[in-house]
């Protein structure tokens, strides 16, 4: 990753929010892709050694995207995000959860409400993350089983793919 590119990671126990906000050394079109196409996000949103396994996708208002975290020893994750609002190339929100194979909610585990906003300057584009909670224990769970880790993880794996996507721009 460049190390001139911004990652600021906030949590704010009163609002019950978690604050992400990520530069990447790409144009708007690559990011909101990688952000909204299910091959490329099977490419880097799990954190290693765990893979995304996309099961289903639709990505438009009311729609969602159905995906399982696979670990090495294929412990399988099954997570669920419902698509509630989308500004192409701008922002969309959604409703995030852990669920089963077939997209029912897992209650044990919290739900948030996850907005993203993209906006571009100079080839390097900026997501700013919302991620709401309706409860604080909620988002002390989330943090205690290693959210900002993973998501950290997550976000170096997607630095890795626009690495890669420009390696192979540049040899052709």
């Amino acid at each position: 990753m460049n190390s001139n590119l911004q990652f600021d990671f906030t949590i704010n126990k009163e609002r019950k929010t978690i604050s992400v906000k990520r530069e990447f050394a790409a144009d708007l079109n690559l990011v909101w892709s990688a952000w909204t196409t299910p091959e490329i996000l099977d490419q880097w949103w799990a954190p290693k050694p765990y893979q995304t396994k996309t099961k289903s996708m639709d990505f438009r208002v009311g729609g969602f995207w159905l995906y399982a975290m696979v670990g090495p020893t294929n412990d399988i994750h099954w997570c669920k995000a419902d698509y509630k609002k989308i500004d192409p190339l701008l922002s969309f929100s959604g409703l995030d959860a852990f669920c089963d194979e077939n997209g029912n909610v897992n209650e044990a585990f919290p739900n948030s409400l996850w907005t993203n906003t993209f906006t571009e300057k100079n080839n390097v584009t900026t997501v700013n993350i919302l991620i709401e909670y309706k409860e604080l224990a909620d988002l002390e769970k989330i943090i205690e089983l290693g959210f900002k880790e993973g998501f950290t993880m997550a976000m170096g794996n997607l630095d890795q793919y626009f690495e890669e996507k420009f390696k192979l721009r540049n040899e052709i």
